[in-house]
């Protein structure tokens, strides 16, 4: 009896260490070492829709480079909202921790990295960032957030 369970403990053994590199490859780790939310413009953008803090992420760099083109809205109004909102939909105290942070990281890291880019606000990325304020601002957090359209 104890010589099947090495055979199926080993194979145990194995199967959490190709979980354990998938999880290296795909960027999951970052997660795990604490990296919750985007540092830059590309991250933030391209963050996967199924990544579970695609809507802070997203909703924190919307309100940054809102921000920093000088649109017209409360950007504390737009945070508050956007955490009752996720209260509402059940997320756990835990996971809230990590949906501020991940938030208020991007926000913060989005405004430090476009702060000096007079160029910044164009035409086009205006225009992107307006139709995602205002989905933001009615409610409306489904992460698809784009530089522009």
């Amino acid at each position: 009896m104890n010589g099947s369970k090495l055979p199926a403990r080993t194979a145990l053994n194995v199967a959490a260490l190709l979980l354990l590199t998938a999880l290296t490859g795909c960027g999951t780790m970052d997660r795990v070492r604490g990296k919750d939310g985007a540092k830059t413009e590309s991250e933030a953008r391209s963050v996967a829709p199924e990544d579970p803090l695609a809507r802070p992420i997203q909703v924190g760099w919307t309100s940054a480079r809102a921000s920093h083109c000088g649109f017209v809205f409360n950007p504390d109004q737009l945070r508050s909202n956007f955490m009752a909102a996720e209260v509402r939909a059940g997320t756990t105290p835990e996971q809230m921790q990590k949906i501020e942070h991940a938030y208020d990281y991007t926000r913060e890291s989005v405004l430090a990295s476009i702060k000096d880019d007079l160029g910044y606000c164009n035409n086009e990325r205006t225009a992107a960032i307006r139709r995602d304020l205002n989905r933001y601002l009615a409610g409306d957090y489904t992460p698809s957030a784009r530089m522009a359209r």
